[in-house]
């Protein structure tokens, strides 16, 4: 198979950047995206060019840090799959791909297809700790979770944080994964005593990073690869709004500026 690749290349943050374009031979069916990226990388090693710079780690669709745009679409034009799980029999030959990095207001581009997406993790970091103690396994019956709730949290916990949503949604945006961290423990016992305040300081995060904010375009759901709803918006949202009206009274002294 034959490809026809346009590259975003960038040597740094600072730099404009540019799309660079090359014929890539030899593509075989049975190649995952990235590997498909590493070959191209192999091409260019051998003709003394510089390869392509771009994240990936597990190539499971676990970790959440192969964040491309494939054609315009986050992760590329699969459904519920993170790009390493994007396989070159889903194109055809003589196909021209479009290949950038993510991109946000809070998301910087490193080099090429790496792309700085620190702020999530700011915004995880946020949130704080549980407080209630894990210790040894505890016996499953002891803290009785009705099982509606517990495949809510499931569904929350499913999120990698590869923020696909935010370079989806034409906002820039970040609730869909900032809810699904939210609505993760909020729905849980043991998230119950940081609840409002981990909710009040992760939003304040998600801010003062340069997120943009929801409205409802639901891009960051059809690009999600774990399939997130944005019902946990929705969930972020109740819980925020019970969480400021109850700042004066149970959270003084415990919040930044309370």
């Amino acid at each position: 198979m034959r490809l026809v690749l346009h590259i975003w290349r960038q040597a740094k943050t600072a730099d404009k950047g540019h799309f660079e374009r090359h014929e890539l031979d030899g593509v075989v069916a049975d190649m995952s995206f990235l590997e498909m990226l590493d070959l191209l990388n192999d091409k260019l090693l051998e003709s003394d060019k510089l390869p392509v710079v771009f994240d990936s780690d597990c190539r499971e669709g676990i970790c959440g840090t192969c964040s491309l745009v494939i054609n315009g679409y986050a992760h590329g034009p699969g459904h519920a799959a993170a790009t390493c799980q994007l396989y070159m029999r889903d194109f055809h030959d003589g196909q021209e791909l479009w290949i950038e990095p993510f991109r946000g207001g809070a998301f910087k581009v490193v080099k090429d297809l790496m792309t700085d997406r620190s702020a999530l993790d700011r915004i995880i970091q946020a949130g704080g700790y549980i407080s209630v103690p894990t210790g040894p396994k505890p016996e499953p019956n002891s803290n009785p979770i009705p099982q509606d709730i517990a495949e809510r949290a499931m569904d929350a916990a499913a999120c990698i944080g590869c923020g696909a949503c935010v370079a989806a949604c034409p906002n820039g945006s970040a609730m869909l994964f900032m809810s699904a961290k939210v609505s993760h423990l909020g729905s849980l016992p043991q998230g119950q005593p940081e609840r409002d305040q981990r909710v009040i300081n992760m939003v304040e995060q998600h801010e003062e990073e340069g997120f943009g904010s929801c409205t409802n375009h639901a891009e960051c759901q059809a690009a999600c690869p774990k399939e997130i709803s944005i019902d946990f918006i929705g969930q972020l949202n109740r819980d925020y709004q019970r969480a400021m009206l109850l700042k004066p009274h149970k959270l003084r002294g415990k919040l930044p500026n309370a």
